[in-house]
């Protein structure tokens, strides 16, 4: 195949947007750490006092809690399943070191060695801190995909497809109004 009919083909495809940025950001594009290992290191890249939920002991509050504690966006991706428009969170450029948690109880669900520029608009990651999320198949797009939430909250986060970069292939879709940052530097 030559280059033109290469560029052709690369462009027609709906995740040609995604081809540039698996390498940009991937821990394992500039030789890092097996997934293992970030899954196990990861508070080397959480700020020293930092506020997180130190266990996944379930969080449970009633929606009216849910609704004073959550700002309106938050709310609505975390406890009814909403998404939030594509390019409108600054968490997607994100490129500190830290950790991001759940907005709604703080839990540590990833870290900036495994995020990744997807190009879709949504910060992506290709894998998560350990016992971070459950999921479920949603079914809301008729097709079949993998939804996830938080294991302490059960707040909604995103979808979890197959499409991201090596080597787990998976592409972890978040809200940003789910998550909050903590740079290592610093607090959120």
């Amino acid at each position: 195949m030559d280059r033109r009919n290469w560029l052709r083909l690369l462009a027609a495809t709906p995740l040609a947007g995604l081809a540039g940025g698996w390498l940009a950001r991937s821990a394992f594009a500039k030789g890092g750490e097996s997934v293992e290992q970030l899954q196990k290191n990861w508070k080397s890249l959480l700020a020293e006092g930092a506020d997180v939920a130190s266990s996944a002991e379930p969080l449970k509050l009633s929606d009216a809690e849910w609704k004073k504690r959550l700002a309106s966006a938050a709310y609505k991706v975390l406890r009814h399943e909403g998404t939030e428009p594509p390019g409108t969170s600054p968490l997607d450029g994100e490129k500190r070191d830290g950790v991001f948690v759940c907005a709604g109880c703080r839990l540590p669900l990833f870290t900036s060695a495994m995020k990744f520029d997807s190009g879709t608009g949504w910060p992506s990651f290709f894998t998560t801190i350990s016992g971070a999320f459950g999921t479920n198949r949603d079914f809301k797009l008729i097709l079949p995909r993998t939804e996830y939430h938080c294991a302490r909250c059960g707040g909604h986060h995103g979808h979890v497809f197959d499409d991201g970069p090596p080597p787990t292939g998976l592409r972890y879709c978040n809200n940003g109004v789910a998550l909050a940052f903590i740079p290592k530097s610093g607090k959120s």
